[in-house]
């Protein structure tokens, strides 16, 4: 993919399931199944196929992280 000449014209890339999964480190099926279960990205369908716009995948796992620990008090109260 010529991602230079596609930003040129505006788009972003967008990623086949396969690029995603290893992008993640995951199987093909962990990505179908996270679909699924409503817990995936969204994904644009091309024909029978699925792709992934980069900016939808970072806006998913931002929803995944996950808040920092609130640390205890260091027990100056005490």
């Amino acid at each position: 993919m010529d991602t230079e000449r596609l930003s040129g014209l505006g788009l972003e890339p967008i990623l086949t399931t396969r690029e995603l999964a290893d992008y993640l480190g995951l199987n093909v099926q962990a990505i179908y199944d996270l679909r699924a279960d409503g817990r995936g990205p969204s994904g644009v369908r091309v024909g029978r196929e699925l792709r992934y716009r980069v900016s939808d995948v970072r806006r998913w796992l931002d929803s995944l992280h996950e808040p920092e620990p609130i640390l205890a008090s260091s027990g100056a109260d005490l």
